[in-house]
């Protein structure tokens, strides 16, 4: 199976590793992620956006082109292809103001184009999105956070499966969507998140190929949530 992982963190990735001041537990998760699947045999694509100096703002020409179904930035359009060849998707980013940094954000606004990710029949009946990567069969978010997750799921109300679930991946019609929550990190001593790694790296390992959502399915149930 071909996993395509997002990771959005000003260090990089090369921040995984525990060392003062220069490491991220973002990157971390997204090591483990990435080493318990390769473990089982998976094929792992990396795009680590801040390595990458994504723009996560869509300026005028892209918009003219997004409402064309065209791409004029090479790396949008690199991003499509890699998107579109993959089996499942994984997101890895800090949570900040209660919702995703803001290069998550551009990478749904400046990658998912009408007409070449989903396409939109207004005439339809119901949801009128189709999906269009028929390979891409599951989206798993790994959130990290300092909010206790009871408080961010009932007081803030899950702004970021909102937004990354109901609003854009089960609105297009994929359905098999996991949110992998890491809550409290800053509380947490050096033993607390070994565990959480290796737990992260056992998930993956175990990651079973999924069937791959239908073109046109309706939007899907909620999330299975995980609390790490």
């Amino acid at each position: 199976m071909r996993i395509l992982l997002i990771l959005d963190h000003p260090y990089t990735l090369t921040s995984a590793e525990n060392i003062p001041h220069r490491r991220s537990f973002t990157a971390a998760v997204a090591a483990a992620a990435m080493g318990g699947a390769a473990r089982a045999g998976h094929q792992v694509d990396l795009i680590d956006l801040a390595a990458d100096d994504f723009s996560p703002a869509m300026n005028a020409q892209d918009l003219a082109a997004w409402r064309q179904g065209r791409v004029v930035d090479p790396q949008v359009l690199d991003y499509q292809q890699r998107l579109l060849a993959a089996d499942h998707l994984v997101f890895a980013f800090p949570v900040w103001w209660e919702a995703m940094p803001a290069a998550t954000k551009g990478f749904l606004d400046r990658v998912l184009t009408k007409g070449v990710v989903f396409d939109e029949l207004p005439a339809a009946k119901g949801n009128p999105f189709r999906n269009l990567m028929p390979r891409l069969g599951g989206v798993t978010v790994l959130s990290i956070m300092t909010t206790p997750h009871a408080a961010y799921r009932w007081w803030y109300r899950d702004p970021l499966t909102k937004i990354l679930f109901k609003g854009t991946f089960a609105k297009i019609g994929v359905k098999d969507l996991t949110w992998v929550n890491y809550d409290r990190v800053t509380e947490r001593d050096s033993a607390d998140r070994q565990r959480l790694l290796r737990e992260t790296e056992q998930r993956f390992a175990a990651l079973k190929p999924r069937r791959t959502a239908p073109t046109g399915a309706s939007a899907a149930p909620d999330p299975q949530e995980a609390e790490a």
